[in-house]
């Protein structure tokens, strides 16, 4: 059985697309794992307050006409932040997606919500690193099931939750907490959620793109500080714009 320090809240998001910065939440199902094993589920149909594209809809089944009466996310906002409140996270490449597009939103809707010290628990990561595949395959290898539903974020939860559990089965080298877990599998070290920046064997911030790729940020602030105002007004997400002010602000007060 899974040992949890503190509660682990897995969630799935289901989107207007896969755009970081633009695209919205239209759909949330979380499902809170207690210390005791018990767990809580919240689904939510959300209000994107732009249209979904057919593209998104013939994948998730989640068309405007089913959103325009459910809330948007900033009347939702606190309710799921008090929900996933001193959890870690899981889900199915929640680290690189279903986080970050989830942090987006709260930051639109004007609410600091700290993720930094949790942990946080991709099952797509312990796959790929034990055996990599999809979850539709993840779910026949490890569960010998078929996914019904694909792309319902509520089946999608439950797979994957499903996975996780079937994983620490399989792989007892895994151990049976989140910290041993993450011990074998590791821990990103980030700066932003959609991963522009880096940190380099030092410890310091560094670009993770364009021509100024690998240096540091604080470097090239100093050299050429017209591109934090490229950065600034460019389509980079708001907590990718967030971390760039905060490194900026810190290396004007260095210089004062």
């Amino acid at each position: 059985m899974l040992k949890l320090i503190r509660p682990i809240a897995f969630f799935d998001l289901e989107t207007t697309g896969i755009n970081l910065s633009n695209d919205r939440i239209v759909e949330i199902a979380i499902i809170k794992i207690a210390t005791d094993g018990s767990r809580l589920v919240k689904r939510k149909l959300i209000n994107p307050e732009i249209s979904i594209p057919t593209a998104s809809s013939d994948i998730h089944g989640i068309t405007d006409d089913m959103v325009k009466d459910a809330p948007t996310f900033k009347q939702m906002g606190n309710e799921i932040k008090m929900f996933i409140d001193n959890c870690d996270m899981g889900g199915y490449n929640s680290n690189r997606f279903d986080i970050p597009i989830l942090m987006e939103e709260f930051l639109r809707a004007g609410m600091d919500v700290d993720l930094s010290t949790r942990k946080m628990v991709d099952v797509q990561h312990i796959f790929y690193t034990m055996e990599p595949r999809t979850l539709t395959a993840a779910y026949k290898f490890f569960c010998n099931k078929q996914l019904l539903d694909a792309h319902s974020a509520e089946a999608d939860i439950e797979a994957t939750i499903e996975v996780f559990m079937a994983q620490l089965e399989r792989y007892k080298d895994l151990g049976d907490s989140i910290e041993s877990i993450l011990a074998i599998i590791g821990e990103d070290k980030i700066v932003d959620y959609a991963r522009r920046f880096g940190f380099n064997d030092q410890g310091l911030e560094i670009f993770n793109f364009g021509k100024h790729k690998n240096r540091t940020v604080v470097d090239v602030l100093k050299s050429e500080p017209q591109y934090y105002d490229w950065m600034m007004r460019g389509d980079f997400p708001l907590h990718t714009k967030q971390k760039l002010t905060e490194i900026f602000n810190r290396t004007l007060l260095k210089n004062n």
